[in-house]
């Protein structure tokens, strides 16, 4: 082995949350590499978030255009061609890759591409990408990209289909005839309506009683609702007993679902059943890092490894897998660095699914209060209930929000409909600030927004109840 190089930081992997601690070291002067496999930048750029969201427009305006006549418009015969929908994205992650390249220089990191492991503490052997080998010791050390990678559980025969994962389906520059997507996730439920506006057929096939697990059960039945109006299939309550075939292809399921064992025939199979933290094989216990019963990093509420002087971030860490909480994670290090005392726990975590109308949620749901035995009051009104749905001719969807029962704090925000990811924001800085559910309820919001809408929802927020019994009655009797 070559000996050790000496640097101030090393950062294993370039993700969202490690490039910013790299840009950040590196511009205070430090040594820093930056070691990762493949993507400058990270998932999110190149095989995850923002290409997902590039491919979800190109759905949207399919959708748009086979709309035509309600907006008044005539047009010819219209056609989808998947051939177009892929340069369009990939002309994106490469201008996103050059702007993380340029920033990179700029700060003067060290990029070097290749496989990384533990060999000591804080001492990483790299087999590089274009050949030969280093190794690499620093002062310190942030673990981030390591990441995640898509879960495919032991069905007879999945594997061998080869099917899908989002990396694979957001490349396709063909249209699945049949596409079969394995969960009723987020991921599944952006990629299925998707592909089903791009021209596919889908079947959407999910193991619990619901899609959207982690949902109320009236956003989980809205979301329904949604795929079956848009002539999506939806097996709920159905296990995967088996596959024969190759995907891509033709392949055919064995299905178990509560009438008995059936047949799936289809084309194509993407596999969105949740995500595996890639942390074997990079000799954590070389370094003395430990990891959870769920191949996690254990860290704790800094962050800070079982390892001195080594951070983990992101999804490596157990931290909720959103790319907005990667960055969130970056700032909990570097305050504390500087003498500050930022925890990770009991973080206001926001996230929006993009399919169409947007879901979008902060702070607790019903299902949530509930388990935690929390009192609240709740406000709910249809997504029209403001007037620039209706401009739009977007009209499905609605608003709830959760109170506390004892005071007038917003404990949760909940929107279905058009631009619901930005209707959040308003409502979590309101959240973040403390501030009473009055203050939106009495604010004058520019007409016609969908900001409008919040003083219709927050104006039917009831009285305080007489006592919490009185209220989480009341509350279960709401939600069945």
């Amino acid at each position: 082995m070559n000996a050790a190089e000496q640097y101030d930081v090393l950062v294993l992997g370039g993700g969202t949350a490690g490039k910013l601690m790299a840009w950040t070291m590196a511009e205070e002067g430090r040594r820093t590499a930056v070691i990762d496999r493949k993507y400058i930048g990270g998932s999110c750029p190149n095989v995850a978030c923002l290409p997902s969201k590039n491919v979800i427009r190109s759905a949207k305006v399919a959708s748009l255009v086979g709309r035509h006549r309600e907006f008044g418009i005539e047009t010819g015969p219209i056609a989808i061609d998947m051939a177009g929908v892929y340069p369009r994205k990939r002309e994106m992650v490469d201008g996103i890759i050059q702007v993380h390249l340029n920033k990179y220089r700029a700060a003067g990191d060290e990029l070097i591409f290749g496989d990384a492991a533990f060999v000591a503490p804080r001492t990483l052997h790299v087999a590089l990408s274009d050949g030969g080998e280093r190794t690499l010791t620093a002062d310190r050390v942030f673990v981030n990209v390591v990441g995640t990678h898509a879960a495919i559980p032991d069905i007879p025969g999945l594997r061998e289909s080869k099917p899908m994962t989002h990396i694979e389906a957001l490349d396709l520059q063909r249209r699945p005839e049949h596409l079969i997507v394995l969960g009723g996730g987020y991921v599944g439920l952006e990629l299925g309506q998707a592909l089903r506006r791009l021209g596919s057929r889908v079947t959407v096939i999910g193991r619990g009683s619901q899609l959207a697990s982690n949902e109320d059960a009236d956003v989980a039945q809205a979301i329904l609702q949604l795929f079956r109006d848009e002539g999506i299939d939806v097996l709920l309550g159905t296990h995967v007993l088996g596959v024969n075939g190759l995907s891509g292809g033709h392949v055919t399921l064995q299905l178990q679902t509560g009438n008995g064992t059936r047949p799936l025939d289809g084309t194509d199979i993407l596999v969105a059943l949740g995500r595996t933290p890639n942390t074997n094989g990079i000799g954590l216990k070389n370094a003395g890092i430990e990891v959870t019963e769920k191949a996690h990093i254990r860290v704790n509420d800094r962050l800070e490894t079982t390892a001195p002087n080594v951070w983990a971030m992101g999804e490596c860490a157990g931290s909720p897998y959103f790319t907005h909480v990667s960055e969130d994670d970056f700032n909990v290090i570097r305050e504390n660095l500087n003498g500050g005392r930022r925890s990770t726990t009991d973080r206001l975590v926001p996230y929006c699914v993009f399919i169409d109308p947007e879901l979008a949620r902060v702070g607790l749901n019903e299902s949530q209060a509930r388990e935690r035995n929390v009192a609240y009051r709740i406000a709910y009104v249809p997504i029209d209930a403001a007037w620039r749905p209706w401009t739009l001719s977007e009209r499905r969807g609605f608003m709830k929000t959760l109170i506390d029962a004892d005071s007038d704090r917003i404990l949760g925000f909940t929107a279905f409909g058009p631009e619901a990811g930005e209707l959040m924001g308003t409502v979590q800085l309101a959240m973040l600030a403390g501030l009473p559910y009055t203050i939106l309820r009495d604010s004058m919001f520019a007409h016609p927004t969908m900001t409008e809408g919040l003083k219709a929802l927050f104006m039917g927020v009831p009285q305080r109840p007489e006592n919490h019994a009185e209220q989480l009655q009341h509350a279960r009797t709401y939600a069945n």
